[in-house]
């Protein structure tokens, strides 16, 4: 089973951008769905959006769609999820989950979840 890494998070302005990376170890990542979900303090995780083994298929929450975007690369058992415009509202700890069986965005059918990795936008 895959082991999960997210790094990228970091203190940033509102409009700023920012890259966060998952980092798979591993040689079956390429067979693993990976959706990225975020959590505030007090609050449900939500998923955000969630990427097929093959990159072929992506899942977007409703309001993630356009500002976000996420990309993988099986050669280097990484994906990354790109966040364009930021708000301070997208503060939050982002984790990515994998699963080889479920693509979707339900969090509790993904089996491997990485420690997370916070970001804040200040206004």
């Amino acid at each position: 089973q895959v082991q999960l890494v997210e790094s990228g998070g970091g203190l940033v302005q509102a409009g700023d951008s920012l890259r966060l990376s998952c980092a798979a170890s591993g040689r079956t990542f390429s067979s693993y769905a990976i959706a990225w979900f975020r959590q505030v303090p007090g609050k449900e995780r939500e998923f955000v959006v969630a990427i097929s083994s093959s990159g072929g298929r992506l899942y977007y929450a409703a309001s993630m769609k356009g500002r976000f975007t996420i990309s993988r690369d099986n050669a280097k058992n990484t994906v990354y999820l790109q966040m364009n415009s930021l708000k301070p509202e997208n503060t939050a700890v982002y984790y990515c989950a994998a699963d080889p069986a479920y693509w979707g965005n339900r969090q509790d059918m993904y089996h491997v979840w990485g420690q997370g990795t916070q970001v804040t936008v200040s206004s």
